[in-house]
């Protein structure tokens, strides 16, 4: 299997303007086309072990991230995100194309992959069962998911959790994990062997910068997980490290809120999740030390 690390820079930078790169992560492949120096060092830095598809007739998604067609990209260099034609959001500065791509591909997913229940979460696996963590922004999710795939969890998704409505399986689509402000600096303590982008100050997250999946997570792309648990997470500063389950009805209830497809599934997504709720144990989870944290989710892999 060809890996994108079979390309140098030059040859990656080159191919990705002529739109001849297509990248494959988990059941999808996206040809992407970018004149952007920035979307191929992102690439480079974090794509390296995804298969490249030679000679491939088919992708899921054709993505251009590149100057929109006017006279301004001269003095205010913007970036625009295509999806076969569409333009699903306005224009970014230009320093910020490589996030672009990154939110561009969870958005080509979330907004095509009907397949599946998509919901807003992360996922994380061990010993054959899964964790899903459906958090709003600021609930500490991706950092913890990012402490987590450190000490050994294999990454299913920072961002989407893809759930079968045929047998309830999740299927993985490990990505860069988005780190945003403060928790860029704290995984890079935690982890400071840790392969992270560039930050990109000022976009509308503030600002972000990706950390690279594991390889060994790349690697098992095709292999599904069950799911085991669906936990709450959220950071309060100085907070002591607890555990409260959930009542099932209130559950369904937050996980929905979480769903980027549940209504446009309508009835199918109702029972995909109403079974997705009744074979997982449901947890409100409180931390501020990543240590412990950890720490907590070691023992509930650890419990039968």
């Amino acid at each position: 299997m060809t890996t994108l690390s079979a390309l140098s820079r030059a040859e990656l930078g080159r191919r990705l303007r002529d739109g001849s790169i297509d990248l494959q992560t988990g059941a999808f492949v996206t040809r992407v086309h970018s004149p952007f120096a920035s979307v191929a060092d992102g690439l480079h830095l974090l794509y390296g072990d995804y298969p490249l598809l030679e000679n491939n007739g088919f992708a899921d998604f054709h993505v251009d991230v590149a100057p929109p067609p006017s006279l301004r990209r001269w003095y205010k260099p913007l970036a625009r995100f295509v999806y076969d034609g569409i333009v699903p959001f306005l224009p970014l500065p230009a320093a910020q194309a490589f996030p672009m791509f990154e939110w561009g591909m969870n958005w080509c997913v979330s907004s095509r992959a009907h397949g599946y229940l998509i919901l807003h979460a992360a996922v994380v696996e061990k010993q054959g069962r899964a964790a899903i963590l459906p958090a709003p922004p600021g609930s500490g999710k991706s950092t913890l998911c990012a402490a987590l795939v450190s000490c050994g969890w294999r990454l299913l998704s920072d961002e989407l959790a893809l759930v079968r409505p045929e047998d309830g399986l999740l299927a993985p689509l490990p990505r860069p994990i988005s780190l945003k402000n403060g928790s860029i600096e704290v995984m890079r303590r935690y982890q400071p062997d840790a392969v992270i982008s560039r930050p990109v100050p000022d976009t509308t997250k503030g600002t972000v910068a990706h950390l690279k999946a594991p390889a060994g997570s790349i690697a098992r792309a095709a292999e599904l997980a069950r799911p085991g648990w669906i936990v709450f997470p959220k950071y309060a500063a100085g907070a002591a490290t607890t555990l409260l389950d959930v009542a099932p009805a209130r559950a369904f209830m937050r996980v929905a809120e979480n769903g980027f497809n549940y209504s446009v599934l309508g009835a199918r997504g109702f029972a995909t999740l109403g079974d997705l709720v009744a074979q997982t144990r449901c947890i409100d989870f409180t931390y501020s030390a990543l240590d412990e944290a950890v720490a907590m989710f070691e023992q509930l892999a650890d419990t039968p």
